[in-house]
């Protein structure tokens, strides 16, 4: 993928002149999904040969208003930025979500952080877009101040999925939540994906001879605990493998953890940023009664992985 030009917009200045006048779409994106691509595809097209703009929010406006919900995120923002960025979108701009932003009104979001602010030419959004302190603003509001600025404003119909239904992160977390990441797959338009650096362990899986990359869950979702059949991006290349998602109670953990045990891979990826698709559920996980168990257990899954790769994937 592609380097993005990603700008941290601050709230209370206006951007330099030449980030200026872009047609710009705006909402948080989570996942990215095929819906979003949609937004993002349709903004490129409209604006012609005009620069253009993604409008996303850090954090995630759930994670402010509901500080203790369980971790939810479909994607990181370094994913994020660089799906948006691959589907053309020129800049995007990350808006701090504090409480000088959230507590606008729809018309000073407009005016001020959208007209005066970041100086867009235009706005292109779902046709469901709420904005504004309470969600107050909707399209419609939008349009008309939108046009009080010499703006344009786009408000895109969803397309939808076989049998009518529209594409929805909260679906793909539910899909993930219950084992099913070939279903979340579907409405992504790629596989979930879990992004981050690699952890020092405790060598346990290293000493029964199938060494592990062990990466936190941090804020992303957490899939069902088990078994996946997966594929490594670690940087240059794609390395197929099995990996444990979970606490794994044989040897007494206790944070979710995810580790990934890369096929035919020899090399040492501690501290480097590598990021795991969870391809295929292959078990639930399980506690055994002892490394002999557990070891025989991880053999037979690999097999079970490396067989699902090959006839699915090719790998």
């Amino acid at each position: 993928m592609s380097t993005p030009t990603v700008i941290r917009a601050p709230l209370h200045c206006d951007v330099a002149p030449a980030l200026r006048d872009r047609l710009a779409v705006i909402g948080n994106m989570d996942g990215v999904h095929l819906g979003h691509q949609v937004l993002l595809d349709e903004t490129v097209r409209l604006a012609g040969e005009r620069p253009t703009a993604a409008i996303v929010f850090e954090p995630h406006p759930r994670r402010v208003f509901a500080p203790e919900s369980a971790p939810f995120l479909l994607t990181d923002l370094t994913t994020k930025t660089e799906i948006i960025s691959a589907h053309g979108i020129d800049t995007i701009f990350v808006l701090p979500f504090i409480d000088d932003l959230y507590r606008q009104t729809p018309e000073k979001f407009v005016q001020q952080t959208l007209g005066q602010r970041l100086g867009l030419a235009g706005i292109v959004t779902g046709s469901d877009f709420q904005f504004g302190k309470g969600r107050a603003g909707d399209v419609y509001a939008l349009k008309g101040l939108a046009e009080q600025m010499g703006m344009e404003a786009h408000a895109i119909t969803p397309i939808l999925k076989d049998g009518g239904d529209k594409y929805s992160s909260s679906a793909i977390r539910q899909a993930l939540r219950e084992g099913r990441p070939e279903d979340a797959a579907q409405q992504l338009g790629r596989p979930f994906g879990i992004r981050g650096d690699v952890i020092e362990g405790r060598k346990l899986a290293r000493n029964l001879g199938v060494p592990t990359a062990n990466v936190a869950l941090a804020d992303y979702v957490r899939p069902l605990f088990g078994v996946y059949a997966i594929n490594v991006d670690i940087g240059d290349r794609h390395v197929p493998g099995i990996a444990n998602v979970g606490i794994r109670p044989t040897v007494d953990g206790t944070a979710p953890l995810l580790e990934a045990h890369l096929f035919d891979f020899d090399g040492d990826l501690y501290g480097q940023t590598i990021r795991v698709d969870l391809l295929h559920f292959i078990r639930p996980e399980q506690k055994f009664d002892g490394l002999d168990a557990l070891k025989a257990q991880i053999s037979k899954d690999s097999g079970i992985a490396r067989d699902w790769l090959s006839e699915n994937l090719g790998l």
